[in-house]
């Protein structure tokens, strides 16, 4: 069971008591107050994971215009004694948004604060940034190169553009303007750069365009829809449990970096013949990637805090299914013309 730490300034010893009554009846483990100064009180809430976000919310839209007021959350790693698990009977319970309308979706995930605090900082364009792509991209290709998986799961394990891939689906699912533009510039510039390196390796080593690695990135199939679709379904219901990016960047990066490697390669070495079908298969799994991190994210309950926010964002979130989904049947239809079914 994954525990929160939620820490709240508060600055009157009234606002406190409208704190007790606001917080009645909700499932909270434990609760620590302290007098840090003569006008303000710290308080400690030690709640699980997934009722932190209701938490959060109720707090912000009672006490976000007090003075000095302030919401810390922090993850636990553990609790000496244990916290006792909730009864049958409060697990029935249905929980109500900040709408006022039911909502079941939100179990089962870690807080909207959480995840916007960890994409956040994934779509910039940082040095660090920049290097993992480099980096991941060079044992991408020796990987393709020698024709060893063991490699390429390695350059997976770097994940350098499993962060900008969610926070643009999540800005995505949030309406969020800002995180979508910055997210879609960390994208360009880490494919740019995957592409930029890998016409370098293509240029300077020998390329086999029947290594089996490479041969199998030029041709797009159904299959490969399916796997994009899993993968980007897979590492955003893992995102949303809070699991360590490493394990999730292998979920997602297997549909990503190794195809974007190949077709660089291919451009260096100069085997145009078979760029197309690669490209193609980059294209698929963006577009698959993205398109099943946005579904999941709406049907995760991950949604803004007030309702005018959210109206936006599911307009936002419609409008990108709908593009996505357009897009895919598409390159869809492409494939199967190329490949002689039309």
């Amino acid at each position: 069971m994954s525990l929160r730490l939620i820490e709240i300034i508060l600055p009157e010893t009234q606002n406190l008591e409208r704190l007790r009554e606001l917080l009645e009846g909700h499932p909270i483990i434990e609760m620590w107050e302290d007098n840090i100064s003569g006008e303000k009180t710290l308080i400690k809430i030690l709640v699980n994971a997934e009722e932190s976000e209701k938490i959060l919310d109720l707090l912000e839209k009672r006490f976000s215009k007090a003075e000095h007021f302030r919401i810390i959350l922090l993850p636990v790693e553990a609790s000496i004694p244990r916290p006792e698990k909730p009864k049958k009977e409060d697990d029935l319970q249905v929980p109500e948004n900040s709408n006022g309308k039911e909502e079941t979706s939100s179990i089962g995930r870690i807080s909207r604060e959480e995840l916007y605090a960890d994409m956040d900082g994934k779509a910039n364009i940082t040095s660090v940034y920049l290097v993992l792509v480099v980096l991941s991209s060079i044992v991408a290709s020796i990987g393709i190169l020698k024709d060893n998986v063991a490699i390429i799961i390695g350059a997976m394990v770097i994940a350098p553009l499993l962060g900008p891939n969610m926070a643009l689906a999540l800005g995505t699912t949030l309406g969020d303007t800002d995180l979508i533009g910055r997210a879609l510039k960390a994208n360009l510039a880490g494919i740019a750069a995957t592409l930029m390196l890998s016409i370098v390796v293509g240029m300077v080593f020998a390329v086999d365009p029947a290594i089996g690695e490479l041969s199998s990135r030029t041709q797009v199939g159904l299959g490969d829809i399916a796997i994009a679709l899993a993968a980007g379904v897979a590492g955003t219901l893992s995102f949303t449990k809070g699991l360590p990016s490493a394990l999730i960047g292998v979920m997602v990066a297997v549909a990503l970096l190794p195809p974007t490697v190949t077709v660089g390669m291919l451009l260096g070495s100069n085997n145009m013949a078979l760029v197309p079908g690669a490209v193609q298969l980059v294209l698929v799994n963006v577009i698959c990637v993205n398109l099943a991190a946005v579904t999941t994210f709406f049907f995760r309950g991950v949604r803004p805090r007030t309702w005018w926010e959210t109206k936006k964002a599911e307009k936002a979130t419609r409008t990108a299914i709908i593009i996505w989904s357009l897009l895919l049947i598409i390159l869809v239809i492409a494939i199967l013309e190329s490949q002689g079914y039309l």
